[in-house]
């Protein structure tokens, strides 16, 4: 089993694997990513270190050796790329799983804990996440805004400082926080029924007083916003 399905299997997304860094950028360009596992040595005209100083330039996010090579030098050039963590090959998957855990949590926590700077109004369509338009919306991915119908969205997930819009197609992921979220997208039929969770009414399979079902997806149900949910559907 490869490392990719043994991170799969604990519910991780992987986005792609690379053998080389020119498609490792390439990935890391245009997927959203929260966090990039790297081996050193790599096939190609860059190692990993290189690689992964080439996609700092464009996106900040953390960063996790994993190698065989325990040089002084090596060591001392991963350093200036501030990873997260350097384990030691053949990775314990215990201690991996540990180590995103603790990587993605502080790097949530210094953004949360970083203040933002004013931004020019010039220069609002490079910093918005969602531009609304009547019945879609465009949704920044990197450096794209991608195209969504507001009636496609299932729901929205929540989880720090980050949303997960999941379509019916395809899911996005934001820095963003829910309520945000909710106010840029406008939408009537998007409802918080969960601190961490709003959906879209007309996309409900079932539910009852603790749940909702949306295409096989579990969402549960806050007491204090059931009344709101419950609203939301004409009732005869």
């Amino acid at each position: 089993m490869t490392l990719s399905d043994m991170l799969e299997e604990e519910n991780f997304n992987v986005i792609g694997m690379a053998n080389n860094g020119k498609k490792a950028i390439e990935l890391a360009r245009n997927n959203p990513v929260d966090l990039i596992l790297s081996d050193i040595n790599i096939k190609g005209e860059i190692d990993g270190i290189e690689t992964v100083n080439e996609i700092l330039k464009f996106k900040s996010l953390p960063i996790i050796y994993l190698t065989a090579i325990s040089e002084k030098e090596t060591l001392n050039r991963a350093k200036e790329t501030h990873p997260a963590a350097y384990l030691n090959k053949p990775v314990i998957l215990t201690n991996l799983l540990n180590a995103i855990e603790l990587a993605i949590h502080n790097f949530r926590n210094y953004y949360r804990s970083t203040p933002k700077e004013e931004t020019n109004p010039q220069s609002k369509a490079e910093t918005e996440t969602i531009l609304q338009m009547d019945d879609y919306v465009f949704i920044k991915q990197n450096y794209n805004f991608i195209k969504v119908y507001l009636n496609d969205i299932l729901f929205i997930k929540s989880d720090d400082s980050y949303i997960t819009i999941q379509t019916t197609g395809k899911k996005y992921t934001l820095r963003l926080s829910l309520t945000s979220a909710l106010e840029r997208l406008n939408f009537s039929r998007l409802i918080k029924v969960h601190r961490s969770f709003a959906v879209n009414v007309a996309k409900v399979d079932s539910f009852n007083e603790h749940e909702i079902t949306i295409t096989q997806n579990t969402i549960p149900i806050a007491r204090n916003l059931k009344d709101a949910f419950m609203a939301s559907f004409k009732q005869k």
